[in-house]
């Protein structure tokens, strides 16, 4: 959780706690929410980024206004607005929480399990299921076991998977466009 936590609040620069605006869910954080922010610092040893991010309370995922789930964080933290649906500029028909996903949240799903299009929920620990419905199953499950039995890799600078014939990477460019490139058994590749 700590790794999560610290991908969230990692500081490219230093910034002074009052000159910083951060806006979360459309709002602007508050001298209490900041002070929630803070602590969170101190705890994390971390310190926030100024930014627009868009926070799901109810699983503590996160990412950059207009963009996919960049990471989790600790839950129910009672700052920002309400999550809204086009947090992330969604344009798939897959909805958690209430967010629309955003393609390369569907993207990274796909490589732990088929994706139906839906609406579901999810909790911080992974487990999710259908709007209104029970438990149904556990994302970081399905990930871990998809991991085992295709050979992917996740790192710093990209994801590598393989069904031991087919093989693709995708990696981030410095522009911030995900670029991809599968290659197959007959030595073939499309980028």
């Amino acid at each position: 959780m700590q790794f999560l936590v610290v991908a969230l609040f990692l500081a490219l620069g230093v910034a002074h706690a009052d000159d910083r605006v951060i806006v979360i869910n459309g709002k602007t954080l508050d001298a209490e929410e900041m002070e929630t922010v803070r602590a969170l610092e101190r705890q994390f040893n971390v310190q926030a980024i100024p930014g627009r991010y868009w926070y799901d309370p109810r699983s503590g995922l996160y990412g950059a206004e207009g963009q996919g789930a960049f990471g989790q964080t600790v839950p129910n933290l009672g700052i920002g607005g309400k999550l809204r649906e086009d947090a992330s500029s969604g344009d798939t028909q897959v909805w958690v929480n209430g967010r629309r996903l955003h393609r390369s949240d569907v993207a990274y799903l796909q490589t732990c399990t088929p994706v139906i299009p839906g609406r579901y929920w999810l909790d911080p620990a992974g487990y999710g299921g259908v709007e209104g419905g029970p438990p149904q199953w556990n994302i970081a499950q399905l990930c871990a076991a998809s991991r085992q039995r295709s050979g992917s890799y996740r790192g710093k600078y990209g994801s590598v998977l393989s069904d031991g014939t087919t093989t693709g990477a995708m990696f981030r460019s410095s522009s911030g466009d995900i670029v991809g490139v599968t290659c197959g058994p007959d030595g073939g590749c499309i980028y």
